[in-house]
């Protein structure tokens, strides 16, 4: 069968993309099923799905199915995407995380006018059957994750279960990106080079942590490692097969197991593949770090390492979003890969269930005693399958028209608690956060009037400007509660 595998566009990440590595799975196991596979990644086109659709057709080789993967956010842009799919007569299947926690809002009406299947969880091997199935034209029953209608009558499968051995996967289908287009690693920040041959790696699945903000539908709470043989077979392919020139690790965290994270640094030494720089693009644990793994870490190559700190109150961090870390590990981890020598990069949230205007100024405060290179100050954003969500459903309101404005990167909030929460001020003290970091440190501004793509992107830097140092109307931090009931919280 011939399948089209689609991303939607993510609007909120500005000009920065990097590759959905999902898709590459997917396109990997069906291309290894036998079946003929492309990518669209909507982010890196300048054509929309139906010109491959119009090409292929013309060709005499139509696509007879589309895969869609989406995120909360961009659930609008999914759901369009599938009637697109649908008025030009194919199957439809959807996926991804927010289909994983939500799968039967997609299976009724209006949506299930033009989406067929959706699947939850690790969908890989169950993708794969249901290609197998249709195409020898047996009627499709029931298979790990999926959800469908017959009729009236709604088949709801259990969630596809974990994939316990990764190594079993193939390898990602990197060559079916158009590489050339992705201009680095970390949508979120600055990347080492907007110019180079940027590719994601995933050495394991799964977080065994329960941050109350965080959402794992597709991976889970049980952590699975590939062996590192099998990690540096692929980064040899990424390196000497296709000529990546940058790569970024991007588990939900890698080195849980810290004699292995050291071990897979110590094979890249040994493998010479330490020539290319790395970075880790999703926040380290730091709790389990050293002074060694760091060290091994630069030795391998890393330029660049990311640590979720979230917020800078131990209250806060204990008792709100339960991080399972404490400050003095933070500043330990910091103090520790500054030493090594690599750069660091500080992930901070404004704005969850308790944030006061004094724990707002103690994340400032850590912030800016951190001083990593770059500091990445986000508004915190609901999401469900959260137990963040779960608290704001209890004593809050979210102020959302739909899945789109749960974006958590466009700047404004989008809940507000009973108990003295002041959604203004939180808006408030993260713009301040950007304000007192960047552009009251005479270094900093010295060091951002530097970088090239500021002023080679003169446009782009004047949007980003406004939009976290002085703001506009669209990020009012809430909205009148009668318009704000689209999303039943």
């Amino acid at each position: 069968m011939r399948v089209i595998l689609a991303s939607p566009e993510a609007k909120v990440w500005s000009e920065r993309k990097h590759i959905p590595l999902g898709l590459g799975y997917l396109a990997a196991v069906l291309r290894e099923g036998g079946h003929d596979v492309m990518i669209y990644d909507a982010a890196i086109e300048d054509v929309g799905v139906d010109f491959y659709l119009d090409q292929a057709e013309a060709q005499g080789k139509p696509y007879q199915m589309i895969g869609i993967t989406a995120t909360t956010p961009l659930m609008p842009d999914a759901w369009e995407m599938a009637k697109l799919g649908k008025r030009r007569g194919l199957i439809t299947v959807m996926g991804g995380p927010h289909l994983t926690i939500m799968p039967m809002e997609s299976v009724q009406p209006p949506h299930s006018d033009y989406v067929d299947y959706i699947f939850r969880g690790e969908a890989e091997y169950s993708f794969l059957e249901l290609i197998n199935t249709l195409e020898a034209g047996r009627e499709v029953g029931i298979i790990p994750g999926i959800h469908f209608r017959r009729g009236d009558e709604i088949i709801a499968s259990p969630e596809s279960p974990m994939i316990p051995d990764l190594d079993a996967l193939p390898f990602p289908a990197h060559d079916l990106f158009k590489i050339e287009r992705y201009t680095n690693l970390q949508p979120l920040t600055d990347g080492l080079d907007r110019h180079a041959r940027s590719f994601t790696i995933l050495t394991s699945r799964g977080c065994p942590y329960k941050c109350t903000f965080c959402s794992k539908p597709v991976t889970g709470d049980t952590w699975r490692a590939r062996s590192v043989e099998s990690v540096i077979q692929e980064w040899k392919w990424l390196v000497n097969g296709l000529g990546a020139t940058e790569i970024g690790v991007t588990d939900d965290i890698w080195n849980l197991k810290l004699p292995r994270a050291k071990e897979l640094c110590r094979r890249l030494i040994e493998e010479g593949l330490n020539t290319v720089p790395w970075v880790t693009v999703h926040g380290m644990k730091v709790n389990h770090t050293d002074l060694e793994l760091f060290q091994l870490m630069k030795a391998a190559g890393c330029k660049r390492v990311g640590f979720g700190v979230e917020n800078g109150d131990e209250h806060m961090l204990r008792n709100v979003i339960r991080k399972g870390q404490t400050l003095d590990q933070v500043r330990e981890a910091f103090a520790n890969a500054k030493a090594a020598g690599l750069q660091t990069m500080g992930f901070f949230i404004f704005g969850m269930p308790g944030d006061t205007e004094e724990t707002m100024e103690k994340t400032i405060q850590l912030a800016l005693e951190l001083d990593p290179k770059l500091a990445n100050f986000m508004l915190a954003a609901a999401f469900p399958g959260t137990v963040m969500y779960d608290i704001i459903k209890e004593g809050g309101q979210v102020f959302a028209d739909d899945w789109g404005d749960f974006a958590i990167h466009e700047q404004k909030t989008r809940f507000t608690m009973n108990e003295g929460y002041d959604p203004d001020m939180v808006v408030q003290k993260w713009r301040e956060a950007y304000r007192r970091f960047y552009l009251y440190r005479p270094e900093r501004v010295l060091e951002k009037m530097m970088f090239k793509e500021n002023w080679t992107n003169l446009p782009g830097t004047f949007s980003q400007i406004k939009r976290f140092f002085i703001g506009s109307k669209d990020q009012s931090a809430h909205k009148e509660p009668e318009v704000a009931a689209k999303i039943a919280v």
